[in-house]
């Protein structure tokens, strides 16, 4: 007959048990590692760091949504790799140049304005290729009377802008 009590013990490492327990506490520290390397390497950028003042302004904004309405203006703007067109209807007053806003809409850091500079009936301007991020548009006059609004999805060519988005 064999006895089990007369043979020697194996080492702990060659047993399973150890190794499984040991696994999920090991696994937590991988994870809180590959945490701390993205919370060092990405950028925190703030939602507004002066968001008492944009509160105050909301009622700002929404005059010039009110106005844009007024004079019944709308746009339809076309995105092509840096480019950007943009036909303006409405109102028959015709403006030597808008500002049309990238806003990202997490990262402050990533939003664009582009001067849009008229030509014939479009305004036309350059900006940094967006690597199919989505965006929203905003398209203002430079003296901030008016803005009209749209959301960009990173891969359609144009967009339809109107006021109060």
């Amino acid at each position: 007959m064999h006895d089990d009590r007369l043979a020697p013990a194996r080492p702990w490492y060659r047993e399973p048990w150890p190794w499984i327990l040991a696994s999920g506490p090991a696994i937590v520290v991988v994870a809180g590692f590959v945490t701390l390397a993205i919370a060092l390497t990405t950028e925190d950028g703030l939602v507004a760091d002066d968001y008492y003042k944009q509160g105050l302004a909301v009622n700002q904004v929404l005059r010039r949504d009110a106005r844009a309405r007024e004079l019944q203006l709308a746009a339809t703007a076309t995105l092509a790799g840096p480019g950007v067109r943009v036909t303006l209807r409405g109102t028959g007053e015709h403006f030597a140049a808008l500002r049309l806003r990238l806003v990202h809409p997490t990262r402050s850091g990533r939003d664009q304005v582009v001067a849009l500079r008229a030509s014939g009936e479009v305004y036309e301007g350059g900006f940094v290729p967006l690597n199919g991020e989505p965006r929203l548009l905003v398209l203002e006059d430079f003296a901030s009377t008016w803005r009209l609004t749209g959301s960009w999805n990173g891969s359609d060519a144009t967009v339809q802008l109107g006021p109060g988005g």
